[in-house]
C-alpha cells in the first residue's frame, strides 16, 4: 500500500500537474475572483518553474558535488549502484534501453577499471505498479557485459522497487560478507542524500559516489535569468519528486 500511495502522491506532486490542475480547477470555478486568482497562481507559478537561473541554483544547493578520481585514496570491496535509469518500456527487448542517468553505468564501470572497486552490486528491480517481463538490474547486468564487466565481478539484487528495500536487500546479500566501510554507494547526485540515508538508517553508513549531474555552471545571461525553458520545469520535477521521497520515507519511518 505504501508503495502505491507513494508514486501517486509523486506523479500528484510534479510541477506541470499541478499548474494543470489549478487551470482546470479554474475552469469550473463559478466566482470570478476566485477564478482569476487560480488562473493568475498557474501563470505565476509556470513563469517561476520555468526560470533556468532559478531552478540551477536550487539543483546546486540540492546536488552532492562531484567527487575526482585522483581525491579517492581508498579501495573499496563493493561498489552499490542503484537502478531507475533503463528504458524497460522499450523493445525490442534484445538490447538495453537508458532513459536519463547512464552515468550510473559508466562511471561505476570507470570506478572498477581504476582498481577503487572490486566488484559492482546492482540493485533495484522495478519500480513500476505493473509487472514487467525483465528486472531493472538485470538490464544494467547486459550493460556491463557490453562494457566489458565480467560476470565474476557482479552481484545482483533485482527485488527491490525503491530505495528503502534496495538498503534492506542490499545488506541481506552483503552483511556475511563484508562490512559498511568497504563499500561504495553510486547513484545520480540529486537521489543521492535519499539513498544515503536509507542505507544508514539501515545501519549501513558508506562513502559515497554521486553522477548524473543535471545542474550547470551559473549563469548571468538574458537567456538565462528571463527566457522560460522547459528543462528548468524538468529540474523541478526532479527535486520535487527526491523530496515528496524524502518525507513519504520519513513518515514511514525508512530514513
Amino acid at each position: 500500500m505504501f508503495f502505491f500511495l507513494s508514486k501517486t502522491l509523486s506523479y500528484l506532486t510534479q510541477p506541470f500537474v499541478v499548474i494543470c490542475l489549478l487551470l482546470v480547477i479554474s475552469f469550473f470555478v463559478r466566482r470570478p475572483r476566485l477564478k482569476r486568482g487560480l488562473a493568475i497562481s498557474s501563470f505565476i507559478l509556470l513563469f517561476v518553474l520555468s526560470n533556468d537561473f532559478l531552478a540551477n541554483e536550487i539543483v546546486l544547493w540540492w546536488e552532492v558535488p562531484p567527487t575526482p578520481y585522483q581525491d579517492i585514496s581508498k579501495r573499496y570491496e563493493f561498489g552499490i549502484v542503484l537502478t531507475g535509469i533503463g528504458g524497460t518500456d522499450n523493445g525490442p527487448d534484445d538490447r538495453v534501453y537508458f532513459g536519463r542517468g547512464a552515468e550510473r553505468v559508466t562511471h561505476t564501470l570507470q570506478l572498477y577499471n581504476l582498481g577503487i572497486i572490486k566488484k559492482i552490486m546492482i540493485s533495484g528491480g522495478s519500480g513500476k505498479l505493473t509487472e514487467v517481463p525483465k528486472q531493472e538490474a538485470d538490464y544494467l547486468a547486459d550493460a556491463f557485459r557490453l562494457m566489458g564487466a565480467p560476470d565474476s565481478a557482479m552481484v545482483i539484487e533485482n527485488k527491490s522497487r525503491n530505495t528503502h528495500e534496495s538498503a534492506v536487500e542490499v545488506i541481506k546479500i552483503l552483511s556475511n560478507s563484508t562490512s559498511p566501510d568497504r563499500c561504495l554507494l553510486i547513484t545520480s547526485s540529486y537521489h543521492l542524500r535519499r539513498s544515503d540515508a536509507c542505507y544508514a538508517h539501515e545501519g549501513w553508513k558508506m562513502d559515497t559516489f554521486s553522477t548524473d549531474f543535471i545542474s550547470h555552471k551559473r549563469r548571468f545571461s538574458f537567456e538565462a535569468l528571463f527566457i522560460p525553458k522547459v528543462d528548468a520545469i524538468n529540474y523541478w520535477t526532479i527535486l520535487v519528486r527526491e523530496w515528496v521521497g524524502m518525507i513519504a520515507f520519513k513518515i514511514a519511518g525508512y530514513i
